[in-house]
């Protein structure tokens, strides 16, 4: 009896140091070799498999202590990452190491795409592997995807179980693996992803390594579903952070552009123009501001040169309705409607914010408000002023006396004086400007005291001069160069008051005819700029004034000199421009005729022999010879 305890003490002893399971034989071989009777023999092998079992039974305790703790610290892990790629990395790297495969990966579901794709790999070495995605049923993976249920082949190559890809086998197969095991990450009842180990060798996969990776796996999917939430949520602030600095910013720009409105409000309304709102504009957006008309011509300017219009900047304004940047400046079309009233040019500010940018369109709107309005009291005062001309040119009825005290008066509340002389100018350009040459005579006639527009289908202009010929000559290049196509001004007066206005109107409009009919388009005269001609078209015939502008300077030589120049230029003439049949005429010699022809040069001009000037002089010097004005000819 006491020889049979020994070897089971021994047995306890090797259980108490947790030998290895060869040490457990040596008690039953030193039983036999002690020469121990058969039942003592069997009563040592027994104790031996009792003891093998119990030690068995350790080591499974054992090691299901050490999954345990490493599923805890998993636990304790993937709770404390935020993160979700390193969640993602965390459990693929515990599954490899908990089950000691070679691979451990995980695939994600796609519920756009309907598939799973690989999300995470360690120990990986096929880029062909790391990028496959398994539709749902294919291959081990995509059937644990659709399923929700573990899967595991000790060899996958040839597992007829599967439905198997030339794209999973090409994967699989450059990546050398064998035996697979994969099993479904779960959110309640929804399966979000796959996750694997595997091995580059033939494996059975036991029960308890099936469930040591399920149970790996459902942690995983509560980590992996709370970090997604965790980001969704760290998004959803991000958005309502970013919502809340927009709102902000709206407030912010919605009170700016409600005080910027109440300031062009009242500026309007206190009788503010363009010019106003520019300075006001330039000062709130801190640049350089030019506002133009619809034809190019500059309204306003604010801290900046000259600057012309963009019409590529204008057309693309137009068609977008919006400020649009070109060429480091911002254009806005100031529209009423379809219809381009002009355009307003920023400068000095390379971009614009939004804020900024509605405020730079308010101001193209109540540029366009008060253009209409400029428009429109223009309009009216031009109708008024039209109507005022065309009472004023128009002749009264014979016996009807016209009623001119009515008219002055009219006049008076224009700004007009006609108590003074005053000249009258009719227009004409070709007949597609016709409508810009009454607009640009307005503003001339406006700027002269005036006034200007239609009267029988032409263009008239009335203003204040004591020398038509010149205003008509200042007219011809100003508004010319204005329409930029010639423009013909044909002048008469100056009219003394309102009742010689209609007879110097049809004085003009012969002057203006006479100026197509001699070629002069373009140019500006009066009628007395027409010489005898002038003189052939006048109703009032200016004889004296003829013979003072032809032949004054060598009349007035005479008076002063005691010469006799008028008298050899007469002589000269009727004798056929012969220097011979003068000096006998005159009884004077060759020498002396030559000398006063000189002197008639010298104040003349030189071409005052040419065949145009010949005829002026000759016709001047008849009208003297037969006005029976013995002195010089009256000033």
């Amino acid at each position: 009896m006491t020889s049979a305890m020994d070897p089971v003490r021994e047995l306890l002893d090797l259980l108490r140091r947790g030998a290895p399971a060869e040490e457990f034989a040596r008690p039953a071989a030193a039983a036999r070799g002690a020469g121990a009777g058969a039942g003592e023999q069997r009563a040592v092998e027994e104790a031996t498999g009792v003891a093998l079992e119990i030690r068995r039974t350790l080591d499974q305790h054992r090691r299901r202590e050490a999954e345990l703790t490493a599923l805890f610290d998993t636990a304790g892990d993937l709770a404390a990452l935020r993160d979700l790629d390193a969640v993602l990395r965390a459990i693929v790297h515990r599954a490899r190491m908990l089950l000691g495969t070679d691979v451990a990966y995980l695939t994600l579901n796609d519920p756009v795409a309907g598939d799973t794709f690989m999300r995470v790999t360690e120990g990986s070495v096929s880029a062909a592997f790391q990028q496959l995605r398994l539709g749902m049923g294919e291959g081990l993976g995509g059937l644990v995807a659709q399923t929700a249920r573990p899967y595991a082949s000790s060899d996958y190559r040839g597992d007829d179980r599967f439905r198997h890809t030339r794209t999973i086998d090409s994967g699989v197969r450059e990546e050398g693996l064998r035996g697979i095991l994969g099993v479904p990450l779960r959110v309640g009842t929804r399966v979000i992803g796959v996750l694997y180990a595997a091995d580059r060798e033939v494996r059975e996969f036991a029960p308890d390594a099936v469930a040591l990776l399920a149970s790996l796996a459902d942690h995983a999917a509560v980590a992996i579903d709370g970090a997604r939430l965790l980001e969704e949520t760290r998004a959803a602030l991000v958005e309502l952070n970013a919502a809340t600095e927009r709102a902000r910013a709206h407030s912010e720009a919605m009170r700016l552009a409600a005080e910027t409105h109440d300031r062009l409000t009242h500026l309007v309304l206190r009788g503010g123009d363009v010019a106003d709102v520019a300075r006001e504009v330039a000062t709130l957006l801190g640049g350089g501001l030019v506002v133009h008309d619809a034809d190019g011509v500059e309204l306003a300017r604010v801290g900046t040169d000259p600057l012309g219009p963009s019409a590529s900047g204008l057309a693309a304004s137009r068609s977008g309705g919006r400020a649009v940047a070109v060429d480091g400046a911002w254009v806005c079309a100031v529209l009423a409607g379809p219809e381009l009233l002009g355009g307003i040019t920023l400068v000095g500010r390379a971009d614009l914010a939004d804020s900024d940018r509605r405020l730079f369109e308010r101001a193209g709107l109540v540029t366009a408000l008060l253009l209409l309005l400029r428009r429109s009291i223009a309009h009216a005062e031009d109708r008024v002023r039209g109507e005022l001309l065309g009472d004023l040119l128009t002749p009264g009825q014979p016996g009807s006396p016209r009623d001119t005290g009515s008219h002055s008066l009219r006049a008076r509340r224009l700004g007009v004086v006609l108590t003074r002389p005053h000249a009258v100018v009719v227009l004409h350009c070709e007949a597609a400007l016709r409508s810009r040459l009454a607009t640009e005579a307005a503003r001339h006639a406006q700027a002269r005291d005036g006034l200007a527009g239609l009267y029988q289908g032409r263009v008239v202009l009335l203003a204040p001069a004591a020398e038509p010929g010149v205003l008509a000559r200042s007219l011809a290049a100003d508004l010319g160069k204005a329409l930029g196509a010639p423009v013909t001004a044909g002048a008469a007066g100056p009219a003394a008051g309102p009742g010689d206005l209609p007879e110097a109107y049809a004085e003009a409009l012969r002057c203006l005819e006479a100026l197509h009919a001699l070629g002069h388009t373009g140019y500006g005269a009066g009628l007395a700029d027409l010489g005898f001609l002038g003189v052939l078209l006048g109703d009032r015939t200016d004889v004296g004034g003829y013979v003072r502008q032809v032949l004054g300077p060598v009349v007035d030589y005479d008076a002063r000199r005691g010469t006799e120049l008028v008298a050899t230029m007469e002589a000269y003439f009727a004798h056929g421009s012969s220097l011979t049949r003068t000096k006998d005429a005159l009884h004077v010699h060759v020498n002396t005729v030559v000398q006063r022809l000189e002197r008639i040069g010298n104040i003349l001009g030189d071409d005052w022999n040419s065949p145009a000037r010949a005829l002026e002089i000759q016709l001047a010097l008849r009208i003297l010879r037969v006005s029976d004005r013995g002195g010089p000819v009256p000033r």
